[in-house]
């Protein structure tokens, strides 16, 4: 189901040179560097890198979690799970590329990961609702003057694309209105981004009595 705020067809697929980070390294080179116990000067001391490495001890901390749950797994099961975890937090979880904030003669910018977590956390503030993926791109009715170097977008309005599980109760399009306006007023109010339009993906359908009762047990048992 697709409740967006254009004609379908967007294409929101990224760039090759998204596993570029903002300074120029590639991800996965700052990623195996840190794996092997290599030292690097540039990664010390570039902040884009240091948001990386977070990325990566966040994604071990997620695998090593799933291996304590499933104690009795085969060890065969339990690699094949730590991929299946890298296949699908590694978009979430890496920096991404540097978006523009403010106007168009400004020069403050924030790395996409930061503005997807904004953007997510002002969709969860409505009730029965729960963000997924999001995704943010350069709008195309608006050409750049000039390329922006790798790893940035070009200065200008951005297009946000994201994902949410929704209650029964909720209408599709309501819900699709108060997603755009709860990411646009994030975006206003908390990043200074310029936001040119908002597109809403409805992946599933949620059970509110099931999350209800599952909210129910999880505060019953944190009491003492």
């Amino acid at each position: 189901m697709n409740e967006s705020g254009a004609p379908d067809g967007t294409s929101f697929d990224g760039p090759s040179e998204e596993e570029l980070l903002p300074c120029g390294r590639r991800l996965a080179q700052v990623w195996e560097l840190a794996e092997t116990g290599g030292q690097d000067p540039h990664t010390a001391e570039c902040p884009h890198c240091g948001e990386a490495l977070r990325a990566l001890r966040a994604l071990e901390g997620v695998v090593a979690r799933a291996r304590d749950d499933e104690p009795r797994v085969p060890p065969w099961d339990t690699a094949a799970l730590a991929d299946r975890v890298m296949d699908v937090v590694r978009l979430e979880l890496r920096p991404g590329r540097t978006l523009p904030l403010g106007e168009a003669d400004e020069d403050a910018w924030i790395v996409e990961a930061a503005a997807a977590r904004t953007f997510r956390a002002a969709v969860d503030t409505l009730p029965g609702v729960r963000a997924g993926s999001c995704r943010i791109e350069a709008d195309a009715q608006e050409a750049p003057s000039s390329a922006p170097p790798p790893g940035r977008l070009p200065r200008g309005p951005a297009r946000v694309r994201v994902e949410v599980q929704v209650g029964l109760s909720w209408n599709l399009q309501l819900v699709a209105d108060e997603v755009r306006a709860r990411v646009v007023g994030a975006a206003d109010h908390e990043l200074g981004m310029r936001i040119a339009a908002v597109d809403v993906v409805v992946t599933d359908l949620l059970d509110e009595d099931e999350d209800a009762d599952e909210d129910a047990d999880a505060t019953e048992g944190r009491q003492p």
